[in-house]
């Protein structure tokens, strides 16, 4: 069911031997860039756009990925960046648009990081794509990624269940390293989402919020497969 166009998937993306790469500030806003910028089936020169959006920063004050007209492969649904991986909700919009997005993005990221760190050779796992088939599923799926940065405030969580709900509600609202800020209105990286279909399947800002804030209260399980 992968190459489907107009069908919606949750993507995975893990690097090779787990290998910790989204964890520092500058390569995070590079990977989130990357997203933005591979998500073009036009030739992209990262060079060139790391300097118009220097440019654009600097006389227009903006902090995301600058609005530009792209031939998309898919769109951005939700996001969140873990150490050593990727989550993704997507729709494809175009002919085989996920595997082709996936493959630019990882080649381009790599390319980036194996530079910088004197590295060689692939840096990401071939993706995983679930393919969503009902709204229980992609509620799941919203609540699931915008929550996979749980282990990083609260670690072994999954055994130990949430000791601190309303620490955990609030550092999910304000780190920067998923969507659900930009779901929330507090304009994270809204250029890199398309957020009005989910805002209207959550139903609104508020729906959106109750979703994560009564996953994490209750303690709601969802499986690595996130059952239908």
């Amino acid at each position: 069911m992968l190459n489907v166009e107009g069908e919606l998937y949750h993507v995975i993306a893990r690097t090779v031997g787990d290998k910790v790469v989204f964890e520092g500030e500058a390569d995070f806003y590079r990977g989130v860039f990357a997203v933005y910028e591979f998500n073009n089936s036009d030739p992209v020169n990262m060079w060139k756009r790391r300097k118009e959006r220097a440019v654009e920063k600097k006389v227009l004050g903006q902090t995301s990925p600058t609005l530009q007209e792209r031939k998309m492969f898919v769109e951005i649904l939700a996001f969140s960046f873990m150490p050593n991986h990727l989550h993704l909700l997507v729709k494809q919009i175009t002919d085989n648009g996920i595997s082709n997005f996936m493959r630019k993005f990882g080649t381009g990221f790599a390319m980036y990081f194996n530079g910088k760190y004197s590295r060689k050779g692939h840096l990401f796992n071939k993706f995983k794509a679930i393919h969503i088939e009902s709204d229980k599923q992609l509620k799941n799926v919203f609540a699931y990624i915008h929550t996979n940065l749980i282990s990083l405030t609260e670690p072994g969580w999954k055994e130990n269940g949430i000791k601190n709900p309303e620490k955990v509600i609030e550092f999910l609202e304000n780190h920067k390293k998923h969507s659900y800020g930009d779901y929330l209105g507090k304009k994270n990286f809204p250029s890199v989402t398309q957020r009005d279909f989910m805002t209207e399947v959550m139903g609104g800002v508020e729906g959106c919020k109750a979703s994560v804030d009564d996953w994490i209260k209750y303690k709601k399980e969802f499986g690595e497969d996130l059952a239908k």
